[in-house]
């Protein structure tokens, strides 16, 4: 009897042991009560989003499963399964205007793919189920529907620097109709462009002027047509030759117009001929080897090397050079830059051949937008300086004022 009653009371004590490892048990595999399944914001569509709070019990041996259906009923397929140290948010993805989770959550984005194809406007129910190797549990399912967005508000940053950008535009195209001589930074290629026509006037030869190799609906093209203009202009007055050789004919036949516009306006339009502009070859080795011919012949007193260029480039210089002629380079081809600058007298880098179109000219809408450009570039310098300064402070100090303002200036970015 004495012995029945000992065998009872251990199995009692066991019992009352192992009651809180099981109920740990249970309460280590409870569900994530926030999990949460949304269309993913800012996208184009196909795609749900997970977002569920780190659980107390996550260890080593716990993995998450995401389960999906086409019905709230099932059958559920899994589509992923990873440990619980993966897709682990421990810094903000997004900006913070539309940031999802916070820091220290989980989110999981569920895209189409081999294991699912989601159909935009078409519901799909999702669950979330843990394992830890023994036990297992599952949320209650929940569904979201993925579709399409019209706009991406995690680039809103981009539409508001646009828009102010637009305003600066016509700001200064509206201050540029009132004043167009206001001052602009100097550029010493343009103020080349009189000493070079003088010399020619001086030296009783012609000016040489090429607006390159690509066609009208090239930037550098338009920029080249633009000084050609005003160079035509000064020209007329100068009573000075003009030989501007094309390859080609569309750039020839607006290139015609604007050279007797020129003269026209200048009050010379006797002294206009349609031949100053001619039509070579489209070829570029044989459009070459005719201009060299030009420069050595007639030995131009200045050349003016404006547009786009290939590999013409070098030689078409280096001819120049050899004939003596004062020359003036411009183009946004950059890897050709370095042979314009070691072979001319002048070179308009990049964008400088757009500012040297504006400069000349005067037209209130290219000074306007070149104005803006510049205050642009100023706000993006002072933006750098700014960024550099905060994070150099959040480093040094490690306050969470300055790491604060570092994360809104990235954001912003």
């Amino acid at each position: 009897m004495c012995k029945r009653a000992v065998d009872l009371g251990l199995t009692i004590a066991i019992i009352a042991l192992l009651a809180p490892l099981a109920s740990a048990d249970t309460r280590h595999l409870q569900p994530p009560q926030d999990f949460r399944v949304i269309d993913t914001p800012n996208d184009g569509g196909g795609s749900l989003t997970l977002g569920w709070s780190i659980l107390p019990v996550d260890g080593s041996s716990l993995r998450y499963q995401v389960l999906i259906a086409g019905s709230v009923d099932g059958p559920y397929q899994e589509v992923a399964a990873f440990p619980h140290d993966k897709h682990f948010r421990k810094g903000p993805k997004h900006p913070w205007w539309i940031r999802l989770a916070t820091p220290n959550n989980h989110r999981f984005d569920l895209q189409s793919g081999k294991q699912v194809t989601f159909e935009d406007g078409t519901p799909y129910w999702v669950k979330l189920a843990i394992d830890n190797g023994m036990h297992s549990a599952e949320t209650k399912p929940l569904s979201a529907t993925p579709r399409p967005n019209l706009f991406n508000r995690a680039q809103s940053n981009n539409l508001l620097l646009l828009i102010l950008f637009t305003v600066a535009v016509l700001f200064s195209i509206r201050r540029a109709r009132k004043a167009p001589h206001r001052f602009l930074r100097r550029i010493g290629g343009l103020d080349a462009v009189e000493e070079a026509i003088g010399r020619a006037t001086e030296m009783g030869k012609p000016i040489l002027y090429l607006t390159g190799s690509a066609s009208m609906d090239n930037p550098s093209t338009i920029a080249a047509t633009v000084v050609l203009s005003e160079v035509a202009k000064k020209v007329s007055t100068y009573e000075t030759g003009l030989i501007v050789p094309h390859r080609d004919p569309i750039v020839l036949a607006i290139c015609q117009e604007i050279t007797k516009e020129a003269y026209t306006q200048t009050g010379h339009p006797d002294a206009y001929t349609s031949e100053m502009n001619f039509y070579i070859t489209d070829d570029q080795f044989s459009y070459t080897a005719a201009v060299q011919g030009i420069m050595l012949r007639e030995r131009p007193a200045a050349i003016f090397l404006l547009g786009y260029y290939f590999a013409e480039s070098l030689l078409l210089a280096e001819t120049g050079h050899e004939a003596g002629a004062i020359q003036i380079a411009g183009t946004d081809a950059d890897h050709q830059l370095p042979f314009f600058v070691i072979a001319c007298d002048y070179t308009l880098m990049g964008e400088e051949l757009y500012a040297a179109s504006a400069y000349l000219s005067r037209e209130p809408v290219m000074v306007g937008t070149l104005r803006a450009q510049d205050l642009g570039k100023a706000v993006l310098l002072g933006a750098l300086i700014l960024g550099v300064a905060l994070s150099t402070a959040g480093e040094i100090f490690q306050t969470e004022t300055f790491m604060y303002a570092v994360q809104v200036f990235y954001d912003f970015k």
